[in-house]
């Protein structure tokens, strides 16, 4: 009887054995959290990797006295985001170009060089830019500007009188009237339009002094 007591009670005290699939889940939990572990850390590993290659890039353009743009390699938006940051520290300027999820990526340019409307055109078109790309431009832009000048002075006609004047008026005045009165009118300094001999009094002061005096005679006879 006393053992048979014994027995259940050393059973009881023993703790309860894990079965075989509580303990397979067990394991692999242990597995899946060293997993993650690992790939956080290669994440880890990969930005820090990911950050000096950056600084470095930046740094070393900085220091290049002849560059004014580097061209980085396409990356995802996040990366973007870091070379965005880190060049704006680094008193660059930047701008991405290409397609998203496909090719876009980040141009780093020195802020006393910025990009011309040109060029940022030509990036945004996937072309190249440099030497020879701007000569060509330029020189179409210049073709471009000689047809548009040669359109405007084709297209702009000089306006004339649809009639002399002269023949016009030939058969009232007669030509040799139309040239004197031409003449006449020439413009002067101190009477206009109107010669100044048209102006002038020819009378005598006797011939004046005369004729004023007839003036008021023919006034007084006349209020009588």
């Amino acid at each position: 009887m006393a053992d048979l007591l014994g027995s259940i009670l050393g059973s009881m005290d023993k703790p309860p054995t894990a079965s075989e699939d509580e303990k397979k889940k067990a394991k692999g939990n242990a597995e899946q959290q060293i997993k993650m572990r690992k790939m956080l850390k290669e994440e880890k590993d990969r930005k820090e990797k990911f950050r000096k290659n950056v600084e470095k890039q930046i740094s070393d353009f900085v220091n290049d006295g002849e560059k004014t743009r580097h061209k980085m390699k396409p990356m995802n938006k996040l990366e973007r985001s870091i070379v965005h940051e880190m060049a704006d520290i680094g008193g660059l300027s930047t701008q991405a170009f290409g397609v998203e999820e496909n090719d876009r990526y980040v141009m780093l340019i020195k802020k006393e060089h910025p990009l011309t409307e040109d060029e940022i055109q030509a990036y945004k078109q996937g072309e190249t830019w440099n030497e020879e790309k701007e000569k060509e431009v330029k020189k179409r832009k210049e073709a471009e500007e000689r047809i548009r000048n040669e359109v405007i002075v084709a297209t702009t006609s000089t306006v004339e009188p649809t009639s002399n004047y002269k023949d016009k008026y030939n058969h009232i005045i007669g030509s040799s009237a139309a040239k004197e009165a031409a003449r006449k009118t020439e413009a002067n300094k101190s009477f206009g339009m109107v010669p100044s001999t048209n102006k002038r009094d020819q009378r005598s002061i006797e011939e004046t002094l005369n004729q004023i005096r007839a003036k008021k005679k023919q006034k007084t006879g006349d209020g009588l």
